[in-house]
């Protein structure tokens, strides 16, 4: 293949190069990564190749596949882009031109719009135009096969393009469509869960990614929220600066209280004992993290949802009726427990042992501020537990957090009066 004189690109005519790169995503339909490549990278990708056979040996290739990676020469993408928007412009036009008559035609025009816009999605995924057709045709169809396709395209979106918002809303409007005539949804949404980690690990802080993956929650069973919350352990304890993990695990165990007081009435007190263990266990594990990693403002917010809901699953019980004396006396005798622990926490956290280091100063800041967050919100459940208000009130809160963060000396006057 030659080059133009004076041009950027091979002498290939926009059409050519389409239908090139058309034919390359029909004959590989395993592609699971698409990358844009400079021209120079075409040669290190040759020498590093086993085999030069599926290697384009051209002077100036414009696209490289291999092992189911697709490369895209940057010098092509501009006549690339132009000729797959105005194929697509063009199927596109005519489909909805024909109206109701275009089941008369055959698949041929439903195919070109499909062919034209999955080309023209993966040199950019923001045209929401092309994301509508597929949707138009997909729902027509209504085949399951399809849907899993439409998978497939938005992951592929995805690997170059992760925090595309109309690739994961596509993503989305697939599982709403396939609830409830799918078998397998419970293991779709494990590989969207297991996608968005993936995906976690080389794009970080994706909100996109993340708020996708609280969104699955509310479609997964009991069963799925619980291995859910175990495997994401693993990830939020080596990714403890990162809140949307942490985030991910409270929509997990609020999906489990809010199940659990759906059926109240036909739970056992074998599943509050479970629910009531989960949640020690996770605030000790917080603990654990907060004095491994020092300075992580994401543990200290975790930690406030896990205080604020256990006070008012648990605290709250002891004031109910409908519990017996024995749960009662347990109860209220963990929560002294509770804020005894909590007590001990801020004093091992407040320590600033090298005043040089941040994170020593951002710990003390952080425990102190909770503490003080935890004085104001058990007020409203044990008001008249004067024993428990003085263990809270004990520390000298507003010397530690003038000492460590003068500059906010004002706030904490106002804050504790």
């Amino acid at each position: 293949m030659k080059k133009k004189e004076g041009s950027s690109y091979p002498e290939s005519k926009p059409v050519d190069l389409l239908h090139q790169f058309e034919h390359i995503l029909e004959a590989d339909p395993l592609i699971d990564e698409v990358g844009f490549i400079h021209p120079s990278q075409f040669a290190k990708l040759t020498e590093e190749a086993d085999d030069a056979t599926d290697i384009p040996t051209s002077e100036c290739p414009s696209f490289w596949n291999r092992d189911h990676k697709f490369g895209v020469s940057t010098l092509v993408l501009l006549p690339l882009y132009n000729a797959a928007k105005l194929a697509f412009m063009a199927a596109i036009g005519e489909y909805k031109r024909l109206g109701p008559d275009v089941v008369v035609s055959g698949d041929g025009l439903e195919s070109e719009v499909m062919k034209h816009s999955r080309a023209l999605l993966l040199l950019s995924p923001d045209f929401g135009t092309a994301w509508n057709s597929r949707k138009l045709i997909v729902s027509k169809k209504q085949d399951l096969s399809i849907f899993m396709d439409e998978l497939l395209l938005s992951e592929l979106v995805l690997s170059y393009s992760p925090k595309s918002d109309h690739a994961w809303s596509h993503r989305r409007w697939v599982i709403k469509s396939v609830t409830g005539k799918c078998s397998t949804l419970q293991e779709i949404l494990r590989k969207e869960s297991e996608l968005v980690e993936k995906i976690a690990e080389r794009s970080k802080m994706n909100y996109r990614a993340w708020n996708h993956r609280c969104w699955l929650v509310s479609y997964m069973t009991r069963e799925r929220v619980l291995q859910e919350l175990k495997k994401s352990k693993n990830w939020a304890g080596l990714h403890v600066a990162d809140n949307c993990c942490f985030h991910y695990r409270r929509q997990l165990m609020l999906r489990i209280l809010k199940d659990s007081s759906c059926k109240q009435e036909n739970a056992s007190a074998g599943y509050a004992i479970e629910i009531y263990k989960l949640w020690k266990e996770e605030l000790h594990w917080n603990e654990t993290l907060i004095k491994q990693y020092i300075g992580r403002e994401a543990l200290w917010l975790h930690r406030r949802f896990l205080s604020l809901c256990w006070m008012k699953q648990f605290v709250t019980d002891v004031n109910d009726v409908s519990c017996n004396s024995e749960q009662k006396i347990s109860i209220s005798n963990d929560f002294g427990f509770f804020i005894s622990n909590e007590l001990q926490l801020l004093h091992s956290c407040s320590s600033v042992p090298n005043s040089d280091f941040d994170d020593f100063k951002a710990q003390a800041t952080f425990s102190a501020s909770y503490m003080l967050w935890l004085t104001k919100q058990s007020s409203e459940f044990l008001s008249k537990d004067s024993e428990h208000q003085e263990k809270l009130t004990a520390g000298n809160l507003k010397t530690l957090l003038s000492k460590v963060c003068p500059e906010r000396s004002s706030l904490w006057d106002s804050l504790m009066g």
